[in-house]
């Protein structure tokens, strides 16, 4: 597993099947309904600050365990592919997101 130099895992860090009592973030990242392989997710907080960033998995996923609240996820990939999409965080709950760019 490599990080290519951001220090999170490609996709993020594994989650359980259930958010017990923590609030994730996860999704995929599809162009013309295939994976986006190269990129980045981060997650900036509702002042637009940058807060966390993973690259794309494999499968063109993400992860990030956030504090509760309001989010928005950036997508940056390859060829000036760049998509934002606001999502919301609750204890307890796995939101899941496909953002299509």
């Amino acid at each position: 597993m490599t990080s290519d130099g951001c220090g999170a895992p490609p996709g993020g860090v594994a989650a359980a099947a259930d958010a017990g009592s923590q609030a994730i973030v996860q999704g995929k990242v599809t162009q013309n309904g295939s994976a986006v392989l190269t990129g980045y997710a981060r997650l900036l907080n509702s002042g637009g600050d940058f807060v966390a960033e993973v690259p794309l998995g494999e499968d063109g996923g993400f992860r990030f365990f956030a504090a509760p609240g309001t989010w928005t996820l950036r997508v940056l990939a390859p060829g000036g592919v760049r998509a934002e999409r606001a999502v919301s965080a609750d204890i307890g709950r796995v939101t899941e997101l496909e953002v299509a760019v």
